[in-house]
């Protein structure tokens, strides 16, 4: 019996991922998904950090 050199998964749908191990697409489902994005105080503390820095770099900048 002859193999080929490469196994390829024909139910990926892409050539790269058909050339991949079966356990390197294998989706897991004991990952849960995140019903619902919280925007918090660190988010717009970081927010605020960033704008104020690249308003201070183009007000450099420009002047």
């Amino acid at each position: 019996m002859r193999r080929a050199l490469v196994v390829t998964d024909e139910s990926a749908r892409h050539p790269f991922r058909m050339h991949l191990p079966p356990h390197v697409c294998r989706t897991s489902a004991a990952v849960p998904a995140r019903s619902s994005w919280r925007f918090t105080m660190q988010d717009l503390k970081m927010f605020l950090m960033a704008y104020s820095a690249c308003l201070l770099a183009v007000t450099t900048w420009i002047g």
